[in-house]
């Protein structure tokens, strides 16, 4: 290192850098990450490299260097971010596979709920379809049907009983 030339690793000098270049750093990271405390993170470890490396960076050249080390942080992070979210993607994929015999399993019981539905009594099936495929409340169920909050919780009740009954319950 030339004598003339400051030495960065110096805390009084390294603060005073920081004071000089932080605010405008910060306003460049905010810029890329459109978020405050990833871009108060990214900043500290952009000082951190600095520090680290304080015996090869050239003062001259300080400005270029923080720059460049915020943008290539940022870079990573936006990459690091990309591999999360490639990873999630593929493992809710894999999650949904299931093996053939799980498949028939679930078919056959899609079978026997449906079968179990279409042989209620029809105000019961009214009631249930209204209920859990509609996701209606009771009381709007009543209001449609013209009959009591009462009469569509027995229909329902019914309906539920006959069905556990004909599929057994799971």
């Amino acid at each position: 290192m030339k004598k003339n030339i400051p030495n960065i690793c110096d805390e009084k000098k390294f603060e005073k850098i920081f004071s000089t270049y932080a605010q405008d750093v910060k306003r460049f990271l905010f810029f890329k990450t459109q978020n405050i405390e990833k871009t108060e993170d990214l900043l500290q470890e952009t000082f951190i490299k600095l520090w680290e490396n304080c015996d090869n960076v050239n003062i001259l050249k300080l400005k270029s260097y923080l720059f460049t080390v915020a943008n290539n942080l940022f870079i990573n992070h936006t990459k690091h971010l990309k591999v999360v979210r490639n990873y999630q993607k593929g493992l809710g994929d894999s999650v949904n596979k299931q093996s053939p015999e799980y498949l028939m399993i679930e078919k056959e019981f899609l079978l026997k709920i449906e079968k179990s539905i279409s042989e209620l009594p029809d105000k019961q099936r009214e009631v249930f379809l209204l209920s859990r495929i509609e996701k209606k409340k009771y009381k709007e169920i009543a209001l449609l049907l013209g009959v009591s909050i009462k009469t569509v919780e027995k229909r329902m009740h019914d309906a539920l009983k006959v069905i556990n009954k004909k599929i057994g319950k799971v």
